[in-house]
């Protein structure tokens, strides 16, 4: 399977989904963006088309982050749900982007709800 292919395929399954998937401000959307190496994490208000907050693995605080990517995405997780709790948001709605729910999307998930936010 070649990349374009790869990659129209993902963006197929990502319209189908976003069309499902809406974020408010007192619900927001947490999206998911996975590459080779590294995690990125946002809150977005898709009303008012705001990012509230984002948390990635290239970010200074996170830069010296050890471990499998498996677990640096449990902690970028666990760090958007303390930074959301701190804004008081609690309730959010999952958006995987078009990447398969399990593997790091999955810790990244797991790490989110582990610091309180509900999805």
């Amino acid at each position: 399977m070649s990349q374009i292919d790869k990659a129209s395929r993902r963006q197929k399954i990502k319209d189908r989904s976003r069309a499902q998937v809406h974020g408010t401000e007192s619900k927001p959307r947490l999206c998911v963006y996975r590459s080779l190496s590294q995690v990125y994490a946002q809150l977005i208000d898709d009303d008012n088309g705001k990012t509230i907050l984002s948390v990635s693995s290239m970010s200074k605080e996170n830069k010296a982050l050890e471990g499998t990517k498996t677990e640096v995405c449990r902690l970028v997780g666990m760090q958007i749900g303390e930074k959301a709790g701190a804004k008081g948001i609690t309730n959010v709605v999952f958006d995987r982007n078009g990447f398969r729910y399990h593997g790091r999307v999955k810790a990244l998930a797991d790490g989110a709800r582990e610091a309180g936010l509900v999805f």
